[in-house]
C-alpha cells in the first residue's frame, strides 16, 4: 500500500483489501500486513471449547458486556506483559481505532469481576458506578459479515478466553461468516483455529464484507 496518513477510512479500506496495521513502538511507524496463510477462527462447526473453560463459562464468574469499555480494552492490550515486552498498539493506532469505534465499526467484549472488600485494583480498571473491575477483554473490527479480531488481554484467570467464547457466540447469533484472527498462536489453537491460503481468504473476505450483518443485537 502507498504511504498515507493513518485514518479510520484508510483502516476500512485496508481491511476490505485483506491487510491490517501494526505499529513500531520506537519509531511510531505503521506497517501493513497480509499474511499467507491466514488464520481463521471457526464460528460454527470447527469451534472447540476446552472442557475446563466450558465449566468456567457455565459458572458465570465474569459479567460480560459489549462495547462498554472499548478504549480501556485497547489500552490494556497495549501494555507490556510477560512474553510480550513491546506493543504494536501505538498512540496513533489507538486513536484511529477509537474513531472506528465511534463510527460503529470497531467493537469490544469485556469481562468484569466485582470489587470486593479492600481489594487493590489499578484505578484504570475500575468501574465504580457498577462496583466492578475490568478483568479481561477483546476488541476487533466488523465489516459486513466479517469480524477481524485484533487483540485481547487478561488480568484474571481465563478472562480473555471467556471473552473469546462470548465473542464467537455473539458472531454466530448475529450471522457473521468470517472471523479473521490473522496469525496462529498457542492461545488460539485450542479453539480450533485453522489456516487458509491468502487467495481463499480474500475470496471469503469479499463475500463476507457485502453481507448486511449488524453487530448490535440488543
Amino acid at each position: 500500500m502507498e504511504e498515507e496518513k493513518l485514518s479510520s477510512d484508510l483502516l476500512l479500506h485496508a481491511y476490505c483489501a485483506g491487510a491490517f496495521p501494526m505499529g513500531e513502538p520506537e519509531t511510531g511507524e505503521v506497517y501493513w500486513y497480509s499474511p499467507d496463510p491466514r488464520a481463521i477462527q471457526p464460528i460454527d462447526g470447527g469451534f472447540h471449547i476446552p472442557r475446563r473453560l466450558a465449566k468456567t463459562v457455565r459458572r458465570g464468574e465474569y459479567e460480560i458486556t459489549r462495547d462498554k469499555a472499548f478504549k480501556r480494552v485497547m489500552e490494556q492490550c497495549a501494555l507490556p506483559r510477560e512474553g510480550r515486552e513491546e506493543t504494536w498498539i501505538t498512540d496513533d493506532i489507538l486513536e484511529v481505532y477509537c474513531d472506528l469505534f465511534s463510527r460503529g465499526f470497531a467493537h469490544s467484549v469485556e469481562a468484569w469481576l466485582p470489587l470486593e472488600g479492600e481489594m487493590k485494583v489499578d484505578g484504570a480498571l475500575v468501574d465504580e458506578c457498577h462496583g466492578r473491575w475490568l478483568a479481561g477483554g477483546i476488541y476487533g473490527v466488523a465489516i459486513g459479515a466479517a469480524f477481524f479480531g485484533e487483540s485481547m488481554f487478561s488480568n484474571a484467570r481465563d478472562a480473555s478466553k471467556v471473552c473469546l467464547v462470548h465473542t464467537i457466540e455473539h458472531l454466530r447469533s448475529r450471522g457473521y461468516e468470517l472471523f479473521d484472527v490473522q496469525f496462529v498462536n498457542p492461545h488460539l489453537i485450542q479453539f480450533g483455529v485453522t489456516e487458509i491460503e491468502r487467495e481463499d481468504y480474500l475470496k471469503r473476505l469479499q463475500e463476507a464484507i457485502v453481507r448486511p450483518v449488524s453487530w448490535r443485537g440488543d
